[in-house]
């Protein structure tokens, strides 16, 4: 079952994104503690992390000089978002959950009236701009948003791209391609030291994450054939039934 849920999270991050609303939930299933099925999940994001900023390499050397002021607010808000996490009683967290997930599928199905209003934000790219990028010193504001950002997706994760795009998009950025590179490196550099500070306290199931990490490299790979067949709207609709189903059982069941 993991590794069919890992591999459909690879397929659909490679696609729509959101493939964390299914591979949490598919944890949690399985009666892992909530608390440890959160940092195995992000050591297994890791990989597919790293592959996708591979994959806009091109686009990032134009924006160098973004990648190193990204990388101050990313590390240290994953870490303290990891930190609390670990701090959280685990009958609070599991209270969280339910509604964790509700809000990342919110923010994953409204993706695209997000993206809409970026878009008339900044309708056209400044001449001044290189390649759509914003100068250096619109870095203080999205300091101001992109901290808080990172220490949420220490702490859960699920719905920080388009958390980071829009924090980029009220920057100043209008290249779409070098917007998702950026909110990939971004990811890694969150989800990387925040799952390097829960291996360290030991808080992951580590044959969990090793046959996650295999079925997303697969599902990334392979899947993504099946899902782009499948399309882009009947994925993101499968994720944001999925999202809400997982949290409403939660919920149902801790009410009954």
């Amino acid at each position: 079952m993991l590794f069919a849920a890992g591999a459909a999270a690879g397929a659909i991050n490679a696609i729509a994104g959101g493939g964390t609303l299914v591979s949490f939930p598919a944890l949690l299933w399985l009666g892992r503690d909530p608390i440890l099925a959160n940092a195995t999940n992000t050591l297994a994001l890791c990989p597919g992390a790293l592959a996708a900023m591979a994959a806009f390499r091109n686009d990032l050397a134009a924006v160098r000089r973004w990648m190193l002021l990204i990388v101050p607010p990313s590390l240290l808000g994953g870490l303290l978002g990891a930190l609390l996490l670990l701090r959280t009683p685990e009958r609070v967290f599991a209270a969280l959950v339910p509604w964790l997930i509700l809000f990342a599928t919110a923010l994953f199905a409204t993706q695209g009236p997000i993206a809409a209003a970026m878009r008339r934000l900044h309708p056209a790219r400044a001449p001044h701009r290189a390649h759509g990028a914003p100068p250096t010193t619109a870095w203080p504001g999205f300091l101001a948003f992109a901290f808080p950002v990172a220490t949420y997706g220490g702490y859960f994760g699920a719905g920080i791209g388009i958390m980071l795009l829009a924090a980029l998009g009220l920057a100043g950025f209008t290249d779409i391609h070098q917007m998702v590179g950026l909110r990939n490196f971004a990811g890694l550099c969150i989800n990387g030291v925040a799952a390097a500070y829960f291996v360290a306290r030991g808080a992951v199931v580590w044959p969990d994450a090793l046959v996650m990490i295999v079925g997303q490299v697969v599902g990334g790979y392979g899947g993504a054939r099946v899902a782009r067949r499948l399309g882009r709207t009947f994925m993101r609709r499968a994720v944001v039934v999925i999202g809400v189903a997982m949290a409403l059982s939660l919920l149902l069941g801790r009410w009954r």
